[in-house]
């Protein structure tokens, strides 16, 4: 059976460098037997509001409307807008799901937070007892590919962004982990706009030379939810004892006031 790739993408140019990449994966990947679908966001005007107007009908309490509450009643209930529940089945039926962008302000468009703020609702991609290691999307890969628009050095350890790893953090294991997600190692493009020609066709190369063999790469590492007990969601005492005598603590967020782990965010098997 084909594996199912999903595209969420997010530029408004089809002349940019992140459409030539999302181009790029779409050839390769079909060239694979994959099946390719492309949410285009900017091109389908995607909603990026989370409303009450994402919900069918009444909602439970109008006066005090609290989204994560009203959309998982909503979606129990089979209420969620059509935009919402059509994003919802692409990514039921994905294998893997790349997120293509440029990064703005550290982190992803407006339109591409929207996307996720609306279509994964509380239900549909977490709950309280599924989530992280043991999240709904456990069995699917998921990954970042993005351009920036400073260069590398810039988003060193002692770069004037900082740590491209502590940028990271938070989208790949606040979002794509946090749903379940098997999280691949991001794709980031560094300074394409300040790149000859040459060197951006070089990205693009290295790029479908990578995206030859994604389905069978190993995800980044993160802290399993059994590292945590289930009252406070702290380190179990055995745990803590047990990296209190190693270099780094279990995870870049989860440091224990040791250094940080090199590269963890960027590279597989850190």
């Amino acid at each position: 059976m084909a594996q199912k790739v999903l595209i969420v993408y997010a530029h408004q140019s089809p002349c940019s460098f992140s459409a030539g990449a999302k181009d790029a994966a779409v050839e390769v990947l079909k060239a694979k037997g994959c099946e390719v679908t492309v949410s285009d966001l900017y091109d389908m005007k995607f909603k990026a509001t989370a409303t009450a107007e994402d919900i069918i009908g009444e909602v439970k309490n109008a006066e005090h409307f609290r989204y994560a509450q009203e959309t998982k009643l909503a979606w129990e209930e089979g209420r969620l807008s059509s935009d919402i529940t059509e994003e919802q089945r692409k990514v039921t039926e994905a294998d893997l799901i790349i997120f293509q962008f440029p990064m703005y302000w550290f982190s992803v468009p407006a339109i591409m937070k929207g996307w996720i703020d609306r279509v994964l609702t509380p239900g549909f991609a977490y709950s309280q007892e599924k989530r992280y290691s043991q999240g709904m999307f456990k069995d699917k890969k998921a990954m970042l590919s993005f351009t920036t628009g400073s260069h590398e050095p810039m988003f060193s350890a002692n770069g004037i962004h900082g740590d491209i790893n502590v940028s990271l953090w938070p989208l790949q294991n606040g979002i794509l982990h946090y749903c379940g997600f098997q999280v691949l190692a991001p794709q980031i493009f560094w300074a394409p706009s300040s790149q000859t020609p040459e060197a951006r066709k070089s990205m693009l190369d290295d790029w479908c030379t990578r995206l030859d063999k994604l389905m069978g790469e190993e995800p980044l590492s993160f802290p399993p939810l059994d590292y945590f007990d289930e009252k406070h969601f702290q380190l179990k005492p055995d745990v803590a004892e047990k990296f209190a005598s190693q270099e780094f603590g279990p995870a870049l967020g989860v440091h224990l006031g040791k250094p940080l782990p090199h590269n963890s965010q960027v590279k597989a098997g850190v």
